[in-house]
């Protein structure tokens, strides 16, 4: 196949590029940065230089490919409601680009989106919460339009993506940590968040755009729910910094925008999406790692 990936020099969206070379495909890169542009060729991707505000750059790129995987993101989660409604736009271009055929459409979401069924964890077949209570629906709500309207949509759903360098929200909670000299979890921190390690990731973008079934939903999870308070203990013991729990009245205060993700219990199977893609997850756990992460000076 020959794919179109948005968000292709981003650390998933690399990953991703890299998988689909290995196994025989073609790759369609979009990229706005020139500097970035030379590693995405040099791992054997052709570029397509254009941005998400270019709708007719993302027209033309998606056209003249075989499939899609929408993995670009605005990670600015200060304008996070702007952010998710500019993909809901992304999507309906991508999808119009690729009416009148089969060529599959794999748009990305969260797995806190299904998380709805009290007690359990988020399942793919899940109803979905909307829009006005979780922003990032609007990804869901625009690929089941698209759905609609007879394109062939799939949906991939993120847990924590991480390496040694990334993990998804964690990430800037580390570099809030680091500001304020100290670590912090809600309550008793036994909320759990799922995770999983970026090249099961790539690969399982990799067997949901080659199975291209529609209305697919998938979950990118290798662990069902780590708690937070592991987590940040063991942010704590990398980065050298005291941990301690804080009452949920005081959450506001120390987590600022993260406040309304940081004390929330999500945790969510894949047992699902690995017996319909054979799918196995063999890389390193979330905690493993968080104890290797990359600080700079060390």
């Amino acid at each position: 196949m020959r794919v179109f990936v948005t968000g292709a020099t981003g650390n998933i969206g690399s990953a991703v590029v890299r998988e689909l070379i290995a196994a025989g495909h073609q790759v369609l890169g979009l990229c706005r940065s020139q500097d970035k542009a030379a590693a995405l060729a040099a791992a054997g991707a052709e570029v397509h230089h254009g941005t998400l505000e270019d709708e007719e750059s993302l027209r033309s790129g998606a056209a003249h490919c075989d499939g899609v995987i929408h993995l670009a993101f605005n990670h600015d989660f200060s304008r996070f409601v702007a952010n998710c409604e500019d993909d809901r736009r992304v999507i309906r271009v991508l999808g119009s680009a690729l009416a009148d055929s089969s060529r599959p459409l794999v748009i990305t979401s969260g797995t806190p989106i299904a998380n709805t069924v009290p007690g359990e964890p988020a399942k793919e077949d899940n109803p979905i919460v909307g829009s006005t209570v979780h922003p990032r629906a609007a990804s869901e709500e625009a690929g089941a339009a698209q759905a609609a309207e007879g394109r062939n949509v799939s949906v991939v759903r993120l847990p924590q993506v991480h390496d040694p360098v990334t993990q998804g929200l964690i990430t800037p909670l580390i570099g809030m940590f680091r500001q304020k000299g100290e670590c912090v979890y809600v309550g008793d921190g036994l909320n759990r968040w799922p995770s999983a390690y970026v090249l099961d990731v790539a690969r399982l973008y990799r067997l949901v755009v080659e199975r291209a079934e529609p209305n697919a939903k998938y979950h990118a999870v290798a662990e069902e729910g780590v708690p937070i308070r592991a987590i940040v203990e063991a942010i704590g013991r990398r980065l050298e910094l005291p941990v301690r729990s804080v009452p949920a009245a005081e959450a506001a205060d120390h987590f600022g925008w993260m406040a309304r993700f940081a004390g929330l219990d999500m945790p969510a199977s894949s047992e699902q999406t690995r017996r319909v893609l054979g799918w196995e997850p063999v890389g390193p756990g979330l905690i493993t790692d968080l104890e290797r992460l990359q600080v700079a000076g060390r």
